[in-house]
Protein backbone atom coordinates (compact mmCIF):
# COMPACT_ATOMS: atom_id res chain seq x y z
CA UNK A 1 0.00 0.00 0.00
CA UNK A 2 0.77 3.36 -0.71
CA UNK A 3 1.21 5.60 2.29
CA UNK A 4 1.07 9.73 1.85
CA UNK A 5 4.14 11.28 2.74
CA UNK A 6 4.30 13.13 5.86
CA UNK A 7 5.13 16.25 4.00
CA UNK A 8 2.44 15.69 1.75
CA UNK A 9 -0.11 14.01 3.38
CA UNK A 10 -3.27 14.83 1.64
CA UNK A 11 -1.35 14.13 -1.90
CA UNK A 12 -3.87 13.16 -5.08
CA UNK A 13 -6.34 14.42 -2.90
CA UNK A 14 -9.05 17.11 -4.39
CA UNK A 15 -10.16 19.79 -1.68
CA UNK A 16 -12.59 22.17 -2.81
CA UNK A 17 -13.22 25.17 -0.62
CA UNK A 18 -16.28 26.79 -0.93
CA UNK A 19 -16.07 30.78 0.28
CA UNK A 20 -12.59 30.10 -0.50
CA UNK A 21 -11.60 33.76 -1.24
CA UNK A 22 -12.68 34.99 2.05
CA UNK A 23 -10.88 35.22 5.17
CA UNK A 24 -10.78 31.64 6.79
CA UNK A 25 -11.18 30.04 2.78
CA UNK A 26 -8.24 31.71 1.46
CA UNK A 27 -6.02 30.80 4.46
CA UNK A 28 -7.39 26.76 4.26
CA UNK A 29 -6.86 26.69 0.88
CA UNK A 30 -2.81 27.68 1.38
CA UNK A 31 -2.84 24.93 4.06
CA UNK A 32 -4.19 22.24 2.03
CA UNK A 33 -2.73 23.11 -0.98
CA UNK A 34 0.46 23.06 1.14
CA UNK A 35 -0.64 19.64 2.65
CA UNK A 36 -0.47 18.54 -1.54
CA UNK A 37 -3.66 18.59 -2.50
CA UNK A 38 -5.22 20.36 -5.50
CA UNK A 39 -7.52 22.62 -4.39
CA UNK A 40 -10.65 24.11 -6.24
CA UNK A 41 -10.98 27.38 -4.52
CA UNK A 42 -14.72 28.78 -4.95
CA UNK A 43 -15.76 32.48 -4.80
CA UNK A 44 -19.55 33.41 -4.68
CA UNK A 45 -19.21 35.33 -7.47
CA UNK A 46 -15.96 36.26 -9.10
CA UNK A 47 -14.28 33.40 -10.63
CA UNK A 48 -11.30 35.90 -11.90
CA UNK A 49 -10.27 36.41 -7.93
CA UNK A 50 -10.62 32.76 -7.38
CA UNK A 51 -8.39 31.71 -9.87
CA UNK A 52 -6.12 34.57 -9.37
CA UNK A 53 -5.95 33.11 -5.58
CA UNK A 54 -5.12 29.70 -6.88
CA UNK A 55 -2.68 30.93 -9.30
CA UNK A 56 -0.65 31.79 -5.71
CA UNK A 57 -1.12 28.66 -3.76
CA UNK A 58 1.69 25.97 -3.22
CA UNK A 59 2.07 24.32 -6.42
CA UNK A 60 1.17 20.37 -6.99
CA UNK A 61 1.01 17.78 -9.39
CA UNK A 62 -2.36 18.29 -11.24
CA UNK A 63 -2.54 21.98 -10.02
CA UNK A 64 -5.02 24.07 -8.31
CA UNK A 65 -8.04 25.93 -10.13
CA UNK A 66 -10.50 28.93 -9.77
CA UNK A 67 -14.35 28.85 -9.52
CA UNK A 68 -17.31 30.84 -8.97
CA UNK A 69 -20.86 29.43 -7.59
CA UNK A 70 -23.37 30.74 -5.77
CA UNK A 71 -24.39 28.59 -2.86
CA UNK A 72 -27.93 29.16 -2.82
CA UNK A 73 -28.27 28.18 -5.83
CA UNK A 74 -28.48 24.20 -6.38
CA UNK A 75 -27.76 24.53 -9.81
CA UNK A 76 -24.72 26.20 -9.83
CA UNK A 77 -23.61 24.02 -7.45
CA UNK A 78 -24.14 21.04 -9.52
CA UNK A 79 -22.64 22.32 -12.32
CA UNK A 80 -19.51 23.39 -9.44
CA UNK A 81 -19.17 19.81 -9.29
CA UNK A 82 -19.03 18.58 -12.52
CA UNK A 83 -16.56 21.54 -13.34
CA UNK A 84 -14.06 20.55 -10.46
CA UNK A 85 -14.21 17.10 -11.39
CA UNK A 86 -13.42 17.63 -15.48
CA UNK A 87 -10.47 20.08 -14.16
CA UNK A 88 -9.15 18.53 -10.82
CA UNK A 89 -10.87 15.51 -10.51
CA UNK A 90 -13.63 14.04 -8.03
CA UNK A 91 -13.61 15.48 -4.86
CA UNK A 92 -12.60 14.17 -2.00
CA UNK A 93 -12.93 16.89 0.64
CA UNK A 94 -15.41 19.72 0.45
CA UNK A 95 -14.86 22.87 2.88
CA UNK A 96 -18.20 24.73 3.67
CA UNK A 97 -16.88 28.27 4.77
CA UNK A 98 -18.94 30.15 2.49
CA UNK A 99 -20.86 32.63 4.73
CA UNK A 100 -22.98 36.12 5.58
CA UNK A 101 -24.24 38.29 8.35
CA UNK A 102 -25.81 41.61 9.19
CA UNK A 103 -25.11 43.76 12.73
CA UNK A 104 -28.28 43.91 13.92
CA UNK A 105 -28.97 44.22 18.35
CA UNK A 106 -30.64 41.53 19.61
CA UNK A 107 -33.31 43.55 20.96
CA UNK A 108 -34.28 45.27 17.10
CA UNK A 109 -36.61 43.07 16.40
CA UNK A 110 -37.72 45.22 13.80
CA UNK A 111 -34.32 45.67 12.01
CA UNK A 112 -34.56 41.94 11.62
CA UNK A 113 -36.38 41.35 8.58
CA UNK A 114 -37.64 38.53 6.85
CA UNK A 115 -35.64 38.78 4.34
CA UNK A 116 -32.08 39.64 6.41
CA UNK A 117 -33.52 36.15 8.41
CA UNK A 118 -34.07 34.23 5.12
CA UNK A 119 -31.04 35.12 3.18
CA UNK A 120 -28.66 34.46 6.29
CA UNK A 121 -30.24 31.17 6.88
CA UNK A 122 -30.14 30.08 2.94
CA UNK A 123 -26.22 31.21 2.79
CA UNK A 124 -25.07 29.99 6.14
CA UNK A 125 -27.47 26.71 6.42
CA UNK A 126 -29.12 25.84 3.83
CA UNK A 127 -26.23 26.39 1.20
CA UNK A 128 -23.94 24.40 3.33
CA UNK A 129 -26.83 21.49 2.72
CA UNK A 130 -26.71 22.07 -0.78
CA UNK A 131 -23.46 21.83 -1.59
CA UNK A 132 -22.77 18.36 0.29
CA UNK A 133 -25.81 17.17 -1.78
CA UNK A 134 -24.36 18.62 -5.02
CA UNK A 135 -20.81 16.90 -3.95
CA UNK A 136 -21.57 13.65 -2.32
CA UNK A 137 -21.88 11.61 -5.04
CA UNK A 138 -17.81 12.03 -6.16
CA UNK A 139 -16.81 12.29 -1.85
CA UNK A 140 -18.23 8.46 -1.01
CA UNK A 141 -16.88 7.58 -4.16
CA UNK A 142 -13.58 6.75 -2.46
CA UNK A 143 -15.08 5.80 0.62
CA UNK A 144 -13.29 8.69 2.40
CA UNK A 145 -14.63 11.65 1.99
CA UNK A 146 -15.04 14.34 4.24
CA UNK A 147 -17.03 17.79 4.89
CA UNK A 148 -16.23 20.25 7.16
CA UNK A 149 -18.42 22.80 7.83
CA UNK A 150 -17.64 26.02 9.50
CA UNK A 151 -19.44 27.19 11.84
CA UNK A 152 -19.42 29.85 15.13
CA UNK A 153 -19.44 29.49 18.88
CA UNK A 154 -22.30 31.92 18.21
CA UNK A 155 -24.61 28.77 17.80
CA UNK A 156 -24.02 27.70 21.76
CA UNK A 157 -23.06 30.84 23.41
CA UNK A 158 -26.31 32.49 21.58
CA UNK A 159 -23.81 35.90 21.31
CA UNK A 160 -23.11 36.99 17.57
CA UNK A 161 -23.54 39.40 15.03
CA UNK A 162 -27.56 39.11 14.63
CA UNK A 163 -29.85 36.21 16.21
CA UNK A 164 -30.24 35.26 12.70
CA UNK A 165 -26.82 34.40 12.56
CA UNK A 166 -26.36 32.57 15.71
CA UNK A 167 -29.74 30.57 14.63
CA UNK A 168 -28.06 29.40 11.39
CA UNK A 169 -24.88 28.10 12.85
CA UNK A 170 -27.27 26.38 15.67
CA UNK A 171 -28.50 24.90 12.95
CA UNK A 172 -25.34 24.05 11.27
CA UNK A 173 -24.23 22.25 13.95
CA UNK A 174 -27.17 19.88 14.32
CA UNK A 175 -27.88 19.70 10.55
CA UNK A 176 -23.71 18.67 10.42
CA UNK A 177 -24.55 15.68 13.30
CA UNK A 178 -27.42 14.43 11.18
CA UNK A 179 -25.25 14.38 7.61
CA UNK A 180 -22.29 12.67 9.87
CA UNK A 181 -24.56 9.82 10.37
CA UNK A 182 -26.75 9.38 7.29
CA UNK A 183 -23.63 9.74 5.08
CA UNK A 184 -21.23 7.27 7.12
CA UNK A 185 -18.91 5.27 6.70
CA UNK A 186 -17.88 6.95 3.46
CA UNK A 187 -18.16 10.21 4.36
CA UNK A 188 -16.67 11.80 7.52
CA UNK A 189 -18.76 15.36 8.53
CA UNK A 190 -16.86 17.68 10.99
CA UNK A 191 -17.41 20.69 12.39
CA UNK A 192 -15.34 23.98 13.27
CA UNK A 193 -16.49 26.60 15.55
CA UNK A 194 -14.40 29.34 15.82
CA UNK A 195 -14.82 32.17 17.94
CA UNK A 196 -14.55 35.95 16.91
CA UNK A 197 -11.97 35.53 13.96
CA UNK A 198 -9.64 38.45 12.66
CA UNK A 199 -11.45 39.70 9.45
CA UNK A 200 -13.91 42.21 8.23
CA UNK A 201 -16.78 39.52 7.85
CA UNK A 202 -18.57 41.62 10.50
CA UNK A 203 -19.90 44.89 8.90
CA UNK A 204 -19.09 47.83 10.81
CA UNK A 205 -16.86 46.35 13.72
CA UNK A 206 -13.54 48.32 13.99
CA UNK A 207 -10.38 47.95 15.07
CA UNK A 208 -10.80 49.34 19.08
CA UNK A 209 -14.38 46.83 19.10
CA UNK A 210 -12.23 43.93 18.01
CA UNK A 211 -8.84 44.78 20.57
CA UNK A 212 -11.55 45.16 23.17
CA UNK A 213 -12.96 41.71 22.46
CA UNK A 214 -9.35 39.91 22.35
CA UNK A 215 -8.50 41.37 25.75
CA UNK A 216 -11.56 39.83 27.61
CA UNK A 217 -10.49 36.18 25.38
CA UNK A 218 -8.96 33.58 27.52
CA UNK A 219 -5.44 33.54 25.93
CA UNK A 220 -5.61 37.11 24.74
CA UNK A 221 -6.00 37.41 21.06
CA UNK A 222 -8.83 37.33 18.09
CA UNK A 223 -8.83 33.56 16.63
CA UNK A 224 -6.82 34.00 13.19
CA UNK A 225 -7.86 32.65 10.18
CA UNK A 226 -4.90 30.57 10.14
CA UNK A 227 -6.03 29.07 13.79
CA UNK A 228 -9.06 28.26 11.61
CA UNK A 229 -7.27 26.57 9.00
CA UNK A 230 -5.31 24.28 10.60
CA UNK A 231 -7.74 22.95 12.47
CA UNK A 232 -9.82 22.33 9.28
CA UNK A 233 -6.82 20.90 8.09
CA UNK A 234 -6.42 18.25 11.10
CA UNK A 235 -10.16 17.25 10.52
CA UNK A 236 -8.23 16.06 7.11
CA UNK A 237 -5.06 14.76 8.23
CA UNK A 238 -4.97 14.12 11.99
CA UNK A 239 -8.80 13.22 12.86
CA UNK A 240 -9.94 10.04 10.63
CA UNK A 241 -11.50 8.69 13.09
CA UNK A 242 -13.73 11.70 14.15
CA UNK A 243 -17.34 11.88 12.67
CA UNK A 244 -20.12 14.09 13.99
CA UNK A 245 -17.70 16.30 16.21
CA UNK A 246 -17.49 20.24 17.03
CA UNK A 247 -13.73 21.12 16.93
CA UNK A 248 -14.08 24.41 19.12
CA UNK A 249 -11.50 27.20 18.25
CA UNK A 250 -11.81 30.24 20.32
CA UNK A 251 -9.15 30.79 22.40
CA UNK A 252 -11.36 30.09 25.18
CA UNK A 253 -13.77 32.58 24.59
CA UNK A 254 -17.00 30.19 25.29
CA UNK A 255 -15.71 30.30 29.01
Amino acid sequence: MNHPSPNAPLAGRVAVILGGTGGIGSATARAFAAAGARVAVVASRDAAKARDLAATLPPVVGGHAGFAAAIERSDELAALADAVRQNLGPADILVNSSGTTRAVPHADLDTLDDATFDRILTVNTRGAFAAVRAFAPDLSAGGHGLVVNVSSIAATTAVGSSIAYCASKAGLDVMGACLARALAPSIRVMTVSPGVVDTDFVPGRDRAASEKLAASTPLKRLTSPEDVADAILACATSLGFSTGSILQVDGGRHL
